[in-house]
């Protein structure tokens, strides 16, 4: 009785239970771990067998940065009249902001009218369209839609990323038709709406009239 007393003393707890041995518990958990191990297996497998499409160039072509128009020295001396009354204008009222940023406008229309824009190339892919060196892949493009300016094809395109975006791509030699039909296949075509500073660009140009 005496010994069986000391054996009951020294024996550890749950010693006859079989989920507190810990050689069970061990066995337990490795039974688990091949089953973990061939699913991540089967999932980077999948990954590695995924095909990734190639980069496939749709049509190609190349054509200015922008739209130019050398402006005469008449049309200058216009712009420049109504540009110095307005200064005077916001003169006698101290709008010094106001006045910095109209000059630096005029600045930046003269060297836009007075600097030839460079050829730049563009392409249309199976990822996405490429313009001046930049890439937009299609997840970032909503639409697209024509327009005619200054006797040149323009393609407008609307896109969103961190910020709404529009690309402005002169087609130069290349059709429409051919363009549309190869953009259709992923993006709407529509021409969104005008909003108050486009119809105030358009009246600005109808009553100071640009043309040589």
């Amino acid at each position: 009785m005496a010994i069986r007393k000391v054996l009951k003393t020294f024996a550890p707890q749950g010693a006859c239970g079989f989920e507190s041995h810990p050689h069970r518990q061990s066995v337990i958990i490795r039974k688990d771990m091949p089953a973990q191990k061939n699913q991540e297996f089967n999932q980077s497998s999948s990954l590695k067998n995924r095909k990734i499409e190639p980069l496939k160039v749709l049509v190609e072509w190349s054509s200015p940065s922008r739209l130019f128009k050398r402006l005469s020295r008449e049309k200058f001396a216009t712009i420049g009249a109504i540009v110095f009354l307005v200064a005077i204008i916001l003169i006698f009222l101290k709008e010094w902001f106001l006045i910095a940023v109209i000059v630096a406008l005029v600045f930046f229309a003269y060297i836009l009218a007075s600097v030839q824009p460079e050829e730049i190339p563009h392409k249309i892919t199976n990822k996405g369209v490429m313009t001046g060196g930049k890439s937009y892949p299609w997840e970032q493009l909503v639409n697209f839609w024509f327009e005619q300016k200054e006797n040149q094809e323009i393609l407008f395109v609307d896109g969103t990323d961190r910020f709404n975006f529009r690309l402005m791509i002169l087609l130069g030699e290349k059709k429409a038709e051919e363009l549309r039909k190869i953009l259709a296949q992923y993006l709407p075509e529509e021409k969104p709406q005008k909003t108050w500073i486009d119809k105030a660009g358009e009246w600005i140009t109808r009553q100071i009239p640009l043309e040589k």
